[in-house]
């Protein structure tokens, strides 16, 4: 059958693209082909389908909301904000996230190495222009080395799972909301209402957001001077925060700036999302490729 995909406007009137699909598979015009099932054979992102990973993510996400507080994130911040554990260049954080497997994820069980590559490779099919997103679709999850020894070996609920404000309300949007019931901030007359500790309109770069992978490497980036524009920095920062970006929520923090960048979230969302699959990427034919876009956005070795 055919359908109608809306494209999303970048200062020109946005066209209607025709794509064609089966029941199983979604194409696109550059040959990017979605699947409609993850890697366990259910519907993306289906948090309570009875599959072998359900129990063990619904156990993380009530960690992770009882845990993500203003004050932990802050803390987690000044720390981690001092990139004082690791000089290392981008390539080498890729293969050192071999061995990482995310808990929260209901859709995929392959090492992020993979799923990184998969996601650079199908942007690039479809944006061959746009280099700096082939590049983001690269590096985006690279935060996850939080998770290793040498950056302190932070448990699964302070890495990964989506990503949301903190010091307001928690939204109803918010996957498993039911466990932010035992959260302290829940609770707290500062922290628990629409604007919290913020204000309409203030910028979600003066929002802070819960700990973990995303804000990581958006430090590392921005500390490290990276030429990437400031759509990619927020691709990386916000690229877990769901509830933005799938269910319209906190649109009262967001500035202008915030609008325009989010229209490139969604477009790089497609992909984050729908490349995980079992498709196999030969990563020394593509390797020279994404290690000359490396050298034209970051210094040859970033601080960690």
């Amino acid at each position: 059958m055919t359908v109608l995909i809306d494209q999303p406007e970048f200062g020109i009137e946005a066209e209607e693209k025709k794509v064609t699909i089966d029941e199983t598979e979604f194409v696109s015009d550059g040959g990017f082909v979605v699947s409609q099932t993850n890697s366990f054979g259910h519907t993306f992102r289906d948090y309570d389908v009875e599959s072998e990973r359900q129990e063990g993510v619904e156990k993380f996400y009530r960690n992770n909301h009882i845990n993500q507080t203003y004050d932990f994130v802050k803390k987690m911040r000044e720390d981690y904000g001092k990139l004082n554990r690791v000089e290392m260049s981008i390539w080498e954080c890729c293969e050192l996230l071999n061995d990482v497997v995310d808990e929260s994820d209901p859709d995929l069980d392959e090492p992020q190495i993979e799923h990184l590559l998969q996601t650079a490779e199908a942007i690039r099919k479809d944006y061959p222009n746009e280099d700096w997103l082939h590049l983001t679709g690269l590096i985006h999850d690279l935060g996850k080395v939080l998770l290793l020894p040498s950056f302190g070996g932070l448990p699964q609920w302070a890495v990964v799972g989506d990503t949301f404000p903190v010091g307001c309300a928690f939204d109803q949007s918010i996957v498993h909301h039911k466990y932010f019931n035992e959260n302290p901030d829940n609770s707290n007359p500062a922290y628990n209402t629409k604007y919290g500790a913020y204000s309409k309109g203030c910028g979600l770069n003066n929002v802070m957001m819960s700990w973990g992978h995303d804000d990581y490497m958006y430090l590392v980036a921005k500390h490290n001077k990276t030429s990437l524009p400031s759509a990619a920095l927020f691709i990386i920062r916000y690229h877990s925060f769901y509830s933005l970006h799938r269910a319209g929520a906190y649109t009262h923090l967001m500035n202008e700036e915030d609008v325009e960048n989010l229209k490139w979230l969604h477009i790089f969302n497609k992909y984050d999302l729908y490349s995980k699959s079992k498709v196999r990427i030969d990563v020394e034919k593509v390797k020279p490729y994404y290690v000359s876009l490396v050298e034209k956005y970051f210094p040859a070795t970033l601080k960690w």
